[in-house]
């Protein structure tokens, strides 16, 4: 045991002598030496497994660069993290600015639709109702009889009297005809003109019966009511017995050919917006969108300060706030195609976008959505040609 104490001293003796031993070439001696110092402190290693490795200063030098070049890398990755996250943050406020600003999109839609109001032409006391509320009906449908007794009796009253009135023209024309034949000494000139105009007036008095005729077979005919459209009965509160007067209405048919969709855009996206764009409007609780386009944009809205005051001058709202809203403008949208299992409400809120249906790339889309943008920040941007054609110009 003692004999192994020695041996190891002694090696750290050799050791501390070549790190003190003085080199003559800096550079040749440092490498000689760093490789000498690394072979007995591996000799010492190895001969006393139990004790704590030598470490070698050239090693320290290694660790150490090594951790300096963590640390760099680590900084230099913090950096590029921290300029790619704001890109990306400049990125998204940039889309999400432009989708809500200047974006052809609104969730101020509505489905509109034309309803046609039934009201008889004639007065009486409903008969026989054949409809029930929300049933479909075509276009000739009866939807209710007007009891027709008192039309009956007035079209046969009148065709009586039609009879009459071609009895007494017959017996007028015979006697002018026989007083026109006669000689001046028979029948003076004044006779025949008197019976010539007794039989103008009869063949008057049977033109008028006959049109008699013909209006009460027209109102015969109209105690059968008919629907105008082919539609859907809404709100129906007309009951058996009711009487239905002339002109009044007392049926709704909503017409199912005339669905649209209103599309009110705030003004500062009508230059983004042009006659015949493509248009997806997607109803609320709907994912499928109804597919259709730009038919017509309206060209006047309501403007308050126009209304007539005092004496007929206008009268001017003199509070004018900073912060001014938009004006929102209609825009009918016709529809082409509706996707099944979506149904046509009228009154039902839709977001409505515009795609313009150019043959573009997303990157082409995106570079000319962002530069209508900015520029119309400034009030530079410009409207797409012929987009909204003007009424009063002749049709191409």
């Amino acid at each position: 045991m003692d004999a192994a104490v020695q041996d190891e001293a002694v090696q750290q003796d050799k050791v501390q002598a070549i790190v003190a031993r003085p080199s003559p070439s800096v550079d040749v001696a440092s490498t000689r030496q760093t490789g000498e110092i690394d072979n007995v402190a591996r000799r010492v290693s190895e001969s006393d497994p139990g004790k704590k490795p030598i470490v070698s200063s050239s090693g320290k030098s290694m660790a150490q660069r090594r951790s300096e070049t963590l640390r760099t890398a680590r900084f230099l990755l913090r950096k590029v993290a921290t300029a790619a996250i704001a890109v990306v943050a400049v990125l998204v406020a940039l889309v999400t600015w432009d989708h809500y600003n200047a974006g052809p999109w609104t969730r101020d839609g509505r489905v509109r639709v034309h309803v046609a109001s039934v009201a008889p032409q004639i007065s009486g006391q409903i008969k026989e109702l054949r409809i029930t509320d929300n049933q479909f009906v075509h276009k000739g449908d009866v939807l209710y009889v007007i009891d027709p007794f008192d039309f009956e009796v007035a079209l046969g009253a009148n065709k009586a009297t039609l009879q009459q009135r071609m009895a007494d023209l017959n017996v007028k024309q015979l006697q002018s005809e026989r007083r026109s034949r006669l000689s001046d000494l028979s029948a003076s000139v004044e006779q025949k003109q008197v019976y010539e105009g007794s039989a103008l007036q009869a063949k008057a008095a049977v033109d008028l019966a006959q049109q008699q005729v013909r209006q009460a077979e027209i109102n015969l005919q109209r105690t059968e009511v008919r629907s105008p459209v082919n539609g859907i009965v809404t709100n129906l509160l007309l009951r058996e017995g009711d009487y239905a007067r002339q002109g009044a209405t007392n049926v709704s048919i909503i017409d199912a050919d005339s669905y649209w969709v209103d599309g009110y855009f705030e003004e500062t996206k009508l230059a983004r917006l042009c006659v015949g764009d493509r248009a997806e409007a997607r109803l609320m609780g709907y994912s499928a969108p109804i597919i259709g386009h730009i038919a017509t944009v309206t060209r006047g809205i309501s403007v308050s300060n126009a209304a007539a005051s005092t004496q007929g001058l206008p009268n001017v709202d003199p509070v004018y706030t900073w912060v001014r809203l938009a004006q929102r403008v209609p825009v009918r949208i016709a529809i082409d195609k509706v996707p099944p299992g979506v149904p046509l409400v009228s009154g039902l809120t839709a977001t409505v976008t515009i795609r313009d249906g150019k043959d573009e790339t997303l990157l082409q889309r995106a570079r000319a959505g962002l530069t209508t943008s900015f520029f119309g920040l400034i009030g530079e941007a410009s409207a797409r040609p012929a987009c909204i054609p003007d009424p009063s110009s002749s049709p191409p």
